[in-house]
């Protein structure tokens, strides 16, 4: 019997959502092995008597459920009625706006049936998700600006400490935007296509989310020429830029809450902030703030003085050429502000990717009208599981990133900022216990699962670090000091992804075999893989075989090892603790 109460749909949601403008996704979830069968039922709004039947695939599976997938074309009319239906082999049921019910249902009176089916009245073009163009081939790498490159030190602070020093959470490097201009070329080198840059406003920490001003670069980190120069130049070498900014609060010596600070209820400012009542006290703090303590005032978006100043500075930012934003704790700033920011960074660079922070579910920021991604945590932290601490099973790890891949469009995966660590985490080769041969295997999954990997600087080079601050050492420029099996692993995979279409655009599939993890990669319909990338990750002490159909015969990526077609299937023997990328010899 069919299990009803597994059985979801959510229109106009991650489960119906147009992807084109003449291209429709339908998604629909039932219990884990219980539906054999799926289809969706499509007609015209206005004439369901019309209505073609398509055949869904189901194309994930997670703890509980199976999810089912059909891409329609509704170039014919985009003003869709539709409804399922599902099978467990016994007993057949369709699924629509009220619920279940059967075929002969649909014989009756068109005024009864017309509350059958679910609606989209019509696709407007406004609705679609709009991302950036360039995000498939996107190899981001995060720089925690004070501790990549102390380029020039003239800008430094007078209490600079020298270059390498233990890192605490006051201390500075000098690190600026010259180093990162004068290594723009190793950048290239690497394979990287994109800079995410932590703050670079005017702050009075090393890590900059405390904003004084949110209208002047920070002087130790140069001023709004070097930013020019900087993105002039990263764009010279393929490069985008990327800046990290705070409007979920600000520093406590903003001089606007100071203002507030000194002459309360009188301050201009008084309603740039959330005080609960005045004056201002911090101790007891009585205004919100972020986290815990005075020291970071949580910024009043809902004030039009407040919102302007900050949409004024967005704007000029964003027209110094940078190619988007990520925002810190974005998730707790009004949905209203996030929508004017939208228009106002789209307006001017309609190709820019807005990132925001939530390490959660983002479903309801990710609809198109506020961000396009997030940091993609909620992948992350499987990856640590398994990659890393091997605490979880290669099926576990599957299901989980499945069931997070589901919650969103196609549009918001290819979005997401995937990572394995940050300045907010310890280095994942520390979470690996120092075994780069889990990171490696990590990373190979990273660059090529759907969305925009990010390397977190000197991740690539072997770099250590546990929690804040360990986590935020100065780059190690002497190259004697590199692990170059690691430099060169990540080299082959950025290479992949900047040149890959298959690994940029193509559809997903991720599942366990004999106790590793596939993931396939690939464009083409059904069983035919016109181009295919599969990666085959054996993250077990023992070596293990994986057999592939229709794969055309394969070639390693990360080692030149060719895998030829027998009895149209490719065996494929992965070493223990190893991973194999897999490029297809494409059939024709």
């Amino acid at each position: 019997m069919i299990n009803r109460e597994a059985v979801l749909h959510i229109p106009r949601s991650s489960y119906s959502y147009p992807y084109a403008e003449r291209g429709f996704c339908f998604r629909i979830r039932t219990a884990k092995g219980n539906v054999k069968k799926a289809e969706v039922m499509v007609g015209s709004f206005y004439g369901w008597e019309k209505r073609d039947t398509f055949l869904m695939e189901k194309v994930a599976t997670d703890q509980l459920f199976d999810y089912f997938e059909y891409l329609y074309d509704c170039r014919a009319d985009n003003r869709l009625a539709y409804c399922f239906r599902i099978s467990d082999g016994e007993e057949e049921l369709l699924y629509g706006e009220n619920g279940f019910f059967v075929e002969k249902d649909t014989d009756v009176d068109h005024d009864r049936t017309d509350f059958l089916f679910f609606k989209y009245s019509t696709i407007n073009p406004a609705d679609i998700h709009r991302k950036p163009s360039w995000v498939g081939s996107a190899n981001f790498y995060q720089i925690f600006v004070e501790r990549f490159c102390n380029g020039d030190p003239a800008l430094s602070p007078e209490n600079v400490q020298p270059w390498g020093t233990e890192p605490t959470r006051s201390n500075f490097m000098g690190g600026d935007l010259p180093g990162i201009i004068q290594h723009l070329d190793y950048l290239q080198e690497l394979g990287v296509t994109a800079l995410y840059l932590t703050p670079i406003f005017e702050g009075g920490s090393n890590h900059k989310y405390d904003t004084i001003d949110y209208g002047a670069i920070d002087p130790h980190f140069g001023d709004e020429k070097t930013l020019r120069e900087l993105v002039e130049k990263a764009h010279a070498r393929g490069i985008r830029v990327v800046l990290d900014a705070v409007f979920n609060h600000c520093g406590f010596y903003f001089p606007q809450f100071q203002d507030v600070l000194k002459n309360g209820e009188n301050s201009p400012y008084k309603n740039w902030f959330r005080a609960k009542e005045f004056p201002l006290s911090t101790n007891p703090t009585n205004y919100e703030s972020f986290a815990m303590g005075p020291f970071m005032p949580k910024l009043n978006l809902s004030d039009e003085g407040m919102r302007s100043y900050i949409l004024e500075n967005v704007e000029k930012w964003t027209r110094c050429g940078i190619d988007g934003w990520r925002l810190d704790v974005a998730d707790a700033v009004e949905c209203v502000f996030w929508r004017d920011f939208r228009r106002v960074v789209r307006r001017v660079n309609p190709e820019a990717i807005i990132i925001g922070e939530c390490w959660w579910n983002s479903d309801a920021w990710l609809r198109g009208d506020m961000w396009d991604g997030v940091m993609n945590y909620p992948v992350e932290r499987p990856s640590e599981l398994y990659f890393a601490r091997g605490t979880i099973s290669a099926q576990d790890f599957a299901e989980r990133v499945n069931n997070v891949r589901m919650r969103y469009t196609r549009m918001a995966n290819e979005c997401m900022l995937n990572l394995l660590d940050s300045h907010d985490a310890p280095r994942f080769i520390n979470l690996c216990g120092g075994d780069k041969r889990r990171l490696k295997n990590a990373a190979a999954f990273l660059f090529t699962y759907i969305g925009m990997p990010c390397t977190y600087y000197g991740t690539e080079i072997g770099m250590t670090g546990d929690n804040d601050p360990d986590d935020r050492k100065c780059f190690d420029w002497n190259r004697e000091n590199w692990d170059m099996d690691l430099w060169q692993h990540y080299h082959k995979l950025m290479v992949l992804r900047r040149d890959n279409q298959v690994v940029q655009y193509g559809d997903v599939r991720l599942w366990a075999e004999n106790e590793m993890l596939v993931l396939r990669r690939f464009i083409g319909m059904g069983r035919l893989f016109r181009m295919s990338v599969v990666t085959v990750v054996n993250n077990t002490e023992e070596d293990r075989t994986v057999s592939l159909e229709n794969a055309g015969g394969m070639t390693d990526i990360l080692t030149d090892e060719v895998f030829p077609l027998a009895d149209g299937k490719v065996a494929v023997t992965v070493p223990a603790m190893s991973a194999r990328v897999l490029k297809t010899n494409p059939l024709f």
